[in-house]
């Protein structure tokens, strides 16, 4: 099946460009210019990963951002001309899977959709060997129907905070670095050493266990090496 790509970007020919390379890789696009119109597509079509510029002319990327994930686990990648860390740190925040800063390289951005896209197929696979539930303390993980509740209460995640969690209760008692982490969700096609994605992702999932940064009930540091969910 055709994966469809939905991207928002009100600067045409950068939405064009995009366009054009991942219909070469037979992806199928869907292709606006405000949110508004984006939308409506995603109200009654399959998206399957989406890209979006944060400044838009009906307003935030950010903002929309939050709200597709108020309904929806696919893959966001944000996209932004401003070299701030706070505009990279906000977006992953609010539910982003990724960023690039324009001005970038398409090959880049596509190789990016296509990790994306691989790790949201094989940590959402309805398959049977995907059929259990990992169990720590009060918090329980639903790999099938990929779905996470501390204490019987539902806790919404998004597709990557879902997928390190995971892995870390699979690998129950070890210590998994943040480069191995990385390496398992998006693989190494962009991986930089200085890259603070995976902490900003353990701080919201922290966040969202209600688990303390300096006493962690769940997730763990292990200064220097990685973090663990002890057994």
């Amino acid at each position: 099946m055709t994966n469809t790509v939905l991207v928002v970007d009100d600067e045409r020919e950068i939405a064009d460009l995009i366009e054009v390379y991942l219909c070469n890789e037979n992806y199928q696009v869907l292709k606006f210019y405000c949110i508004k119109d984006a939308q409506q597509s995603i109200d009654t079509q399959r998206i399957d990963l989406a890209i979006l510029d944060v400044m838009l002319p009906d307003g935030s990327g950010f903002n929309f951002c939050q709200k597709i994930r108020e309904k929806h686990t696919f893959p966001i990648i944000m996209l932004t001309a401003k070299e701030e860390e706070t505009d990279k740190i906000t977006g992953l925040t609010l539910g982003a899977d990724d960023y690039i800063t324009k001005p970038f390289k398409p090959l880049e951005l596509v190789a990016r959709v296509k990790a994306q896209l691989r790790r949201y197929k094989k940590y959402n696979s309805s398959s049977p060997v995907c059929d259990h539930v990992l169990v720590q303390g009060g918090l329980e993980i639903n790999v099938s129907t990929h779905q996470c509740t501390l204490d019987e209460r539902l806790i919404p995640l998004t597709p990557t905070e879902f997928t390190i969690l995971r892995i870390l209760c699979e690998e129950k008692g070890k210590v998994v670095s943040s480069e191995a982490l990385f390496y398992k969700i998006w693989g190494n096609e962009y991986f930089t050493k200085n890259s603070n994605t995976i902490t900003t992702h353990i701080r919201h999932l922290r966040e969202k266990l209600g688990d303390s940064g300096t006493h962690p009930k769940y997730i763990k540091t292990v200064w220097g090496v990685g973090y663990k969910i002890e057994g």
